[in-house]
């Protein structure tokens, strides 16, 4: 993979946001040094590697919504590891006001 030097900034800023919670994709891209960049972010996290342990699922949009195709694989995928760790997400929306980093 090409990779971007703000990548590694982008993969800290994901790594470290706690189990239970979500950060958008604006907010990784200002605390990882590159603000206004949250299309970077979606890019970088849809090319980690298969099997990276990197919480991506923690990241949606500023809406509170998952990004990825609803009933898609991913969509389902988002749903079910962030409900395992107890965000509740319904149609697809996660409240920011509760589970916001």
């Amino acid at each position: 993979m090409a990779q971007n030097p703000a990548y590694e900034m982008i993969w800290q800023v994901v790594a470290a946001i706690p189990v239970g919670k979500v950060a958008t994709y604006g907010q990784v891209a200002e605390l990882a040094g590159v603000p206004g960049a949250a299309r970077l972010v979606g890019r970088c996290l849809s090319q980690l590697p298969e099997g990276s342990r990197l919480p991506w699922f923690r990241v949606i949009n500023a809406s509170g919504r998952i990004s990825l195709p609803v009933g898609s694989e991913g969509y389902h995928r988002q749903v079910k590891l962030l409900q395992e760790e107890g965000v509740a997400v319904l149609n697809g929306k996660i409240r920011l006001a509760d589970f916001r980093w």
